[in-house]
């Protein structure tokens, strides 16, 4: 984990726990075992068929000032077998929040989620991707910023300054689910001048109207997600650097429900000097409410994802169909199994299925399986890097 010495508003947060010294704090978090074998020998001599690991994640909160500020501290550390830079701690969150009557601020390192759809979240911009933790790109790093919050009859509008930028993690030389040349994490090259100390910034406005939720965002700043440029090394190999270059979106989601009925879509317009391109991903979840007088619940799921880039898109999500169901137990240990398959609408052989499943034990214990296959033989798809790589995760995971 990098030193975190360019967040000057952690000064903030050092006077408030001069505040909190006689308040109760609330100390929870999991920890986990996971033990993945993937089903095909590897494409790369120096990646392994099974991989074990474990991580940490402790959490701390404490409320003051009869309950109007509050701090949250969440860390998170993994220790992985074989990859040597998926071994690596980040603080999720360590953020100090006072609420007023009808507003709020945050500072700190923080985490935002935006969106609605299950298989992409497109408008989702704040924080960076940890590519290293899953592949499905929901696992993000903490975001150094100062968010400050209306809440008012006609919505809820936050507005955000991200001083510090955080670079994308990736897997080693020893770890799979990566391509044939090494990413040098060590030089990455940024369109700005300030590089990570660029000063991005955003707007957000989301309101619920009946069985309406709308929400509208704009950022403009660093983008998350880089582009690759080859190079070399100081042992002159061949390498790519990650660029992250300057973008301005514009961002939509909504989700609406009719009878058993979800509907949900996000939808972007993006411009940069590279290119101006817009995308979207949208479907709907039907709920069958206990099958055949049974007690279970099954939802089936379908999403559209286009990308307007089409075939020079960075992403596999450039003109795909996602199916997928979703298996609700209700039972006491809360267990769901979800299956789902994204099929590439231009290239019949290039797909991918994922299966993730879930019960609690008791209290503290949980289980969690996690299935991940692709399948592609077109080099030109960044899918094609994958083909080998199909793996079955099993964890056990305990909170306190």
């Amino acid at each position: 984990m990098k030193p975190l010495k360019y967040f000057p508003l952690f000064a903030a947060l050092t006077g408030c726990f001069s505040q909190t010294a006689f308040a109760d704090f609330e100390y929870t978090g999991s920890t986990a075992f996971e033990q993945r074998y993937y089903l095909q020998d590897a494409i790369y001599p120096q990646q392994s068929r099974d991989d074990a690991s474990f991580y940490f994640s402790p959490e701390v909160y404490t409320s003051f000032n009869e309950g109007n500020d509050s701090i949250l501290f969440r860390g998170f550390y993994r220790f992985d077998q074989q990859d040597s830079e998926r071994t690596h701690g980040d603080i999720r969150e360590l953020l100090w929040s006072h609420i007023g009557d009808d507003w709020e601020v945050k500072t700190g390192l923080g985490k935002v989620f935006w969106g609605q759809t299950e298989s992409l979240h497109l408008v989702d911009v704040i924080n960076q991707t940890d590519a290293i933790e899953s592949i499905d790109g929901e696992d993000k790093l903490g975001q150094p910023m100062l968010a400050m919050s209306l809440y008012k009859d006609w919505g809820n509008f936050t507005v955000f300054a991200l001083p510090y930028f955080r670079e994308r993690t990736f897997a080693g030389i020893d770890g799979r689910l990566r391509g044939p040349i090494s990413i040098d994490t060590d030089n990455p090259i940024f369109e700005s001048k300030e590089e990570q100390k660029h000063l991005d910034w955003a707007l957000r406005w989301q309101h619920t109207m009946g069985d309406w939720e709308l929400g509208l965002s704009y950022f403009d700043g660093t983008s998350r997600e880089p582009y690759f440029v080859p190079g070399m090394n100081a042992q002159n190999e061949v390498v790519i650097r990650p660029y992250y270059e300057q973008i301005e979106q514009i961002g939509l989601d909504v989700l609406t429900i009719v009878d058993a009925w979800i509907f949900k879509l996000e939808a972007i317009q993006r411009q940069s000097n590279s290119q101006d391109y817009w995308a979207m991903v949208g479907g709907f979840e039907y709920t069958f409410v206990g099958v055949f007088g049974s007690v279970y619940d099954i939802g089936w799921l379908m999403e559209y994802q286009y990308d307007d880039r089409q075939e020079f898109a960075t992403t596999t999500a450039q003109n795909d169909l996602m199916l997928g169901a979703r298996w609700v137990f209700n039972d006491i240990d809360g267990t769901e199994i979800l299956f789902g398959a994204v099929q590439d609408l231009d290239y019949s052989s290039v797909r991918s299925g994922l299966v993730e499943a879930s019960s609690r034990i008791n209290d503290h214990w949980k289980w969690r399986l996690d299935a991940y296959l692709f399948s592609s033989d077109e080099p030109a798809e960044p899918s094609y890097m994958l083909r080998r790589d199909d793996y079955v995760q099993f964890s056990l995971e305990y909170y306190f």
